[in-house]
């Protein structure tokens, strides 16, 4: 889908994303939608002010998310006069997920039921509609069953399925295969979750772990054990404690390459700089590490020639598909808990605010001096508040996965019962554990 269909829409769902922080240039397109009659609805754990008059809001607990999801296929389906998935029987929808569904379904009165005659599998003729998962529902530990009930959903409504991706390349990183092969590990597998044994030796390309993943304290203690890290960092910072070779590679706009924007657009750009020092472009590091290690496909003597390999755009648009082949597992979408963080204690609400999200932004002193740079605060809503025995603007210590740091406490309404909101990617909450999952917090 291009930015542009994107701005077209007239019936959007998204799912788990801070929008406007995340993305504000699509966020924008979406509230210029909803002036000309556009219906934007949300499932997240968090209701920000996007500034965008939402047609409906399902807010739940991160937990939950699949669960809600799934009501929502479920009232879906009834909608279009189809049955729902067999991994679904026993789900039944509330209120808002029946009116998120007929909005979904076409167009949609006042009391959330469809107006709609087309009737049967995606009515709403002639009216453009998307389902789109953003960075928290990519982030979350059941991603997989999220992806798989949105395109269900899609295929219910007639609706497109689209990513908003996290990062500038991630569809880059897609192309290039820069994914796990049938017999290599993913992050979680590398840091040790699960049945994953972490790699003797790390290579680190831009990324700061201690604040760039998403449980920092399991990725700190898989690279202290490891017996060999090299990190390519422009940057001195976290891997001087773990690192035992740490080589200096520009930052992109030292640099030329190739980024692959969400619409899966090719976008070239060259450096406006040369290298500062003996810092080398990070491709031409990788390529004498391959050269000497005996590798193939790393003889490459120029920015030109690694672009001759790029897939063309029709090659490009060929490749990509945000269909998945995960089946929905009805264990997961029948997570019964009751939504308010109660069945295992209160929930962590994670968001990587904007200035946060890359070593560049953390680095800038202008945008260190914003309000979206201050120091995270733990945020709950009034009523966790008192259930916590916790005092609005006092001081806590907030503790996850055998680490703690010491925070403010504020009041936020946005947050749902039973979650605390803590940022991640910032020096004052690394040492806590994953952006999911239980959290506790104690009143000095």
């Amino acid at each position: 889908m291009s930015i542009a269909e994107f701005a077209a829409l007239d019936r959007v769902l998204v799912v788990g994303s801070f929008l406007r922080k995340d993305h504000p240039l699509l966020a924008e397109r979406l509230r210029q939608s909803v002036k000309h009659g556009a219906q934007v609805s949300i499932l997240h754990s968090a209701a920000d002010e996007l500034l965008i008059t939402l047609a409906h809001e399902l807010l739940v607990v991160p937990s939950r998310l699949p669960r809600a999801l799934a009501e929502i296929v479920v009232a879906a389906a009834a909608v279009a006069g189809m049955p729902a998935p067999a991994a679904l029987a026993g789900i039944e929808a509330s209120d808002v997920a029946k009116a998120i569904a007929a909005s979904l379904a076409g167009d949609a009165g006042a009391d959330g039921k469809s107006a709609d005659k087309g009737g049967g599998k995606g009515g709403g003729k002639g009216v453009g509609k998307g389902i789109f998962l953003g960075n928290f529902a990519q982030q979350h530990p059941q991603a997989a069953q999220l992806h798989a009930l949105a395109q269900s959903l899609a295929e219910l409504t007639g609706a497109r399925l689209g990513f908003l991706t996290e990062a500038a390349n991630s569809v880059g990183g897609y192309l290039a295969s820069a994914l796990p092969s049938a017999d290599g590990l993913n992050a979680a597998t590398m840091l040790g979750v699960g049945d994953g044994v972490p790699p003797k030796a790390f290579l680190l390309l831009h990324a700061e772990p201690e604040l760039d993943m998403a449980d920092p304290a399991r990725a700190r203690a898989a690279l202290a054990a490891a017996e060999f890290v090299v990190a390519l960092s422009p940057f001195k910072h976290g891997a001087v404690d773990y690192a035992d070779v740490i080589l200096p590679v520009a930052p992109f706009t030292e640099t030329a390459g190739t980024f692959v924007n969400c619409e899966g657009r090719a976008q070239e750009f060259a450096a406006v700089v040369l290298p500062l020092g003996l810092a080398r472009p990070a491709w031409k590091v990788l390529r004498v590490l391959g050269s000497m290690l005996g590798l193939a496909g790393f003889g490459y003597d120029s920015i030109e020639a690694v672009r001759r390999e790029l897939p063309s755009p029709d090659e490009i648009a060929a490749r990509l598909s945000n269909a998945t082949q995960t089946a929905i597992d009805a264990r997961v979408a029948a997570n019964a808990s009751r939504g308010d963080g109660s069945a295992r204690g209160a929930e962590r609400v994670a968001d990587v605010p904007i200035y946060f999200t890359d070593p560049l932004v953390r680095r800038a002193p202008s945008l260190q001096k914003t309000r979206d740079a201050q120091a995270p605060l733990a945020r709950v809503n009034a009523a966790t508040l008192a259930a916590l025995k916790l005092t609005d603007g006092g001081v806590a210590r907030v503790r996850q996965a055998g680490g703690e740091a010491m925070m403010k406490i504020a009041v936020d309404a946005s947050m749902p019962d039973g979650c605390v909101r803590v940022a991640a990617a910032h020096a004052s909450t690394s040492m806590l554990g994953p952006m999911f999952g239980p959290i506790g917090v104690e009143p000095l």
